[in-house]
């Protein structure tokens, strides 16, 4: 009498399901352990920059575009965007941090407070 036997592919496909689920939960973990750190960071890194940025702009009286070269190496993610009219730079690093340094009359560039 015959009796039907259970595929051998099943096992197989579980182990893999298995492996791959465990190979996305360490992903996860160790993303969450570094990104902390990046997002710091970023945060110093445009701070950085909307401070220097700010200096060179309306303390020194030079263009924007000559600014970043005061950079230190390492800072090409780090844009400037500035408002003549308050007198501030806005440094950004795409999706992670953005800082905004504004001239105060006695006091020189300023940055805005920091949120936590």
């Amino acid at each position: 009498m015959a009796t039907a036997k259970p595929s051998p592919t099943f096992r197989p496909r579980r182990r893999m399901r298995n492996a791959l689920l465990l190979v996305a939960l360490f992903s996860l973990a160790a993303l969450a352990w570094f990104w902390r750190p990046i997002i710091a960071n970023a945060t110093v890194g445009a701070a950085y920059g909307a401070r220097m940025g700010c200096s060179c702009r309306f303390v020194a009286n030079r263009s924007l575009s000559s600014c970043r070269n005061d950079f230190e190496p390492g800072m090409a993610l780090v844009s400037l965007g500035e408002d003549i009219e308050a007198k501030s730079v806005t440094a950004r690093v795409p999706l992670l941090a953005s800082q905004t340094a504004t001239l105060r009359q006695g006091e020189g560039c300023v940055l805005e407070k920091w949120e936590d």
